[in-house]
């Protein structure tokens, strides 16, 4: 059994992760009512530092999640950075982390109504590698499911309950053979992976589906965006139809999981050569440089865990039982 710290934030109080339980009966496991984040945090051997990759931005979309869920918290985005920071140094990680926010409904009732409904906060880490275990290209297939719709269940929103859509097309695929899928909105038009974004490549224009496809707006689109400006790259968000992924140059997935996967088989179609592209390369170096701390450029992107200040705030709220 591991001696290195493995500390939750939940109801408050910085506490055992083994003690950050919700109840059978709490209304987000009943029936999804919760919203949730996916952050990483990079270690730099050479800097001696992890770094939190876009902190503020993925709190700021936690927000607007909890908007429309009907989801309230006290804390302000700033707090909210300053919470993930602490919960990271106390965990006192040097390996590469990811970090689940999440804000839920409390209440221990039948029924699935949102009002008079009680929230609260909770966040975990853990240790996170390569999503695609180091894969050089995937091959995917267009998914039979198609993506939630905004009037249904908005995929806008990190919902918990959405997630079901996303299991029954990545299992699909799996269980089809394929390392993912790519899945398309109700009117037939690209959407997205079936939890990250997905870039295409045709005679050297960056194009992405827009965020009226039903997309997650992603964090990491947002960031390939500005650096394919920043590299005099042109770029599109505009409909994509089924067929442009057979005829593309390089098709790439993008997420805080996923990073950079570039993709080299649709149905069986095999993209350009067969090999991940050399835009597709050039952004994944790009992006991967920015995460870890190596381009001074991207640094207003990263929060540093070890050297910022803990907080005076948040020094008191430690659970009498967690290890540290």
């Amino acid at each position: 059994m591991s001696n290195e710290p493995n500390i939750a934030y939940f109801k408050g109080n910085f506490v055992p992760l083994a003690e950050a339980n919700v109840s059978i009966m709490n209304h987000s496991f009943m029936y999804g009512t919760a919203v949730f984040e996916g952050i990483r945090g990079y270690w730099s051997e050479k800097q001696g530092e992890i770094f939190l990759f876009r902190l503020e931005e993925h709190f700021e979309r936690m927000q607007d999640s909890m908007k429309i869920m009907h989801l309230q918290t006290p804390h302000t985005v700033a707090e909210l950075c300053d919470i993930t920071t602490e919960l990271v140094r106390r965990n006192s990680p040097k390996t590469d982390m990811y970090i689940r926010p999440a804000a839920y409904k409390t209440a221990h009732r039948v029924g699935p109504s949102l009002d008079n409904n009680p929230s609260d906060i909770c966040m975990f880490t853990v240790p996170f590698g390569d999503y695609f275990h180091g894969a050089e290209g995937l091959k995917v297939q267009i998914s039979s499911w198609r993506r939630v719709e905004d009037n249904a269940i908005p995929a806008r929103a990190k919902i918990v309950g959405a997630y079901a859509n996303t299991a029954l097309a990545k299992t699909d695929a799996l269980n089809a053979g394929f390392d993912e899928c790519i899945v398309l909105a109700e009117n037939g038009h690209v959407s997205e992976g079936s939890a990250m974004n997905l870039f295409v490549v045709k005679k050297g224009i960056l194009i992405t589906s827009t965020t009226t496809e039903n997309i997650l707006e992603g964090v990491t689109r947002a960031s390939i965006l500005e650096i394919a400006k920043d590299l005099g790259l042109k770029t599109e968000c505009r409909t994509v139809d089924r067929s442009e992924l057979y005829i593309a140059d390089e098709l790439f997935f993008c997420g805080t999981g996923a990073q950079i996967a570039p993709i080299i088989e649709v149905d069986r179609r095999v993209i350009g050569d067969g090999k991940a592209g050399r835009i597709s390369n050039l952004i994944k170096d790009t992006y991967i440089s920015a995460c870890r701390g190596e381009d001074p450029k991207y640094m207003k992107w990263l929060t540093p865990v070890y050297k910022a200040e803990p907080k005076d705030g948040l020094k008191g709220k430690v659970s009498s039982s967690a290890t540290r």
